[in-house]
């Protein structure tokens, strides 16, 4: 069984120490992948100026394995490999992003997070002998449309987040939230439905202002 296959099967798998030569071939597939990955953010983080649009889009074009419109990602942000995330439209993150994304990550668009969310494909097993030579597994995550996502927020492996979401602040998210829902605490759970409440009030007992968007 190839590494490549144990990586998108979500099975055990080591990233390095392999003796077969398709395997030895993969590896270094993703060496080049993860050092172009964090040579594309160091220039992001480190060498771009803020009001550098044009740039920041192309670095974000290049790193990106899909990138919509209006994305914007504040510095400083980091990716395990980058061309395994696909971003949609109108997508915002505050600072200090993590994307561990060993595996698929697909963000919908109108997506929001606040700052220091991490958004992890990959875990270890339980048993420890089994993580002496750094032994992991990876499962994509998938985001759908219309999400806010706060702040301190962690998503595991394997989520699945819906349409329409908010997932509060500090919240560690390990299996999949439905559409139209509030999401909170450790670990994440549904504690209600949005609903036409929500249309009329953005917060408990605060109407909308409907001249706020002119």
């Amino acid at each position: 069984m190839s590494l490549e296959y144990q990586m998108k099967h979500g099975l055990l798998y080591c990233e390095y120490g392999h003796k077969a030569e398709e395997d030895k071939a993969y590896e270094k597939v993703m060496e080049k992948q993860r050092e172009k990955g964090k040579e594309l953010m160091f220039e992001y983080n480190n060498q771009t100026a803020p009001s550098n649009y044009k740039r920041k889009k192309e670095i974000l074009t290049e790193l990106l394995g899909g990138v919509g419109e209006s994305v914007w990602i504040e510095a400083p942000a980091h990716f395990s490999y980058g061309c395994n995330t696909y971003i949609g439209n109108h997508f915002y993150s505050n600072f200090n992003m993590v994307i561990v994304d060993d595996a698929e990550v697909h963000i919908g668009d109108y997506v929001m997070l606040g700052p220091n969310v991490t958004i992890s494909v990959t875990g270890h097993p339980v048993y420890g002998e089994y993580r002496r030579n750094g032994t992991q597994f990876s499962l994509p995550v998938h985001i759908g449309n219309d999400v806010w996502i706060g702040a301190n927020v962690v998503i595991l492996p394997g989520v699945t987040i819906g349409d329409d979401v908010v997932i509060g602040a500090g919240s560690v998210v390990t299996k999949d939230i439905p559409s139209h829902s509030v999401a909170v605490g450790v670990p994440c759970r549904v504690l209600r439905e949005i609903t036409e409440y929500d249309r009329e009030y953005f917060r408990k007992d605060c109407p909308v202002n409907h001249g706020w968007a002119e």
